[in-house]
């Protein structure tokens, strides 16, 4: 039970982290300022931010047009589309 909440709050936090990350990098771009280096925001993807970020793309259209960075950003969300499927079918019994 707690690893669970745990885990839960882990990951709104890290969505969190990840969009607010994501907008100062959009803010940044508009003002010319220093922007955020996209291996960053990677990371932050990695590790359970990609569907804000993914959201925030569309919303505030941020970095949709750079492919090499939305390619890799699509990937690591199918990935952990497919982890947690996978965990779940585990979880589940299925597997």
């Amino acid at each position: 039970m707690f690893s669970t909440v745990f885990l839960a709050l882990a990951l709104v936090a890290i969505n969190l982290a990840g969009g607010l990350m994501f907008a100062a990098d959009k803010r940044a771009a508009i003002a010319g300022r220093r922007r955020v280096p996209e291996r960053m925001l990677l990371a932050l993807a990695a590790l359970g931010a990609a569907p804000v970020m993914l959201w925030l793309a569309a919303r505030i259209r941020h970095k949709t047009r750079k492919q090499p960075f939305r390619a890799f950003l699509i990937a690591i969300f199918a990935a952990q589309i497919f982890a947690s499927l996978t965990a779940l079918a585990y979880f589940a019994g299925l597997l």
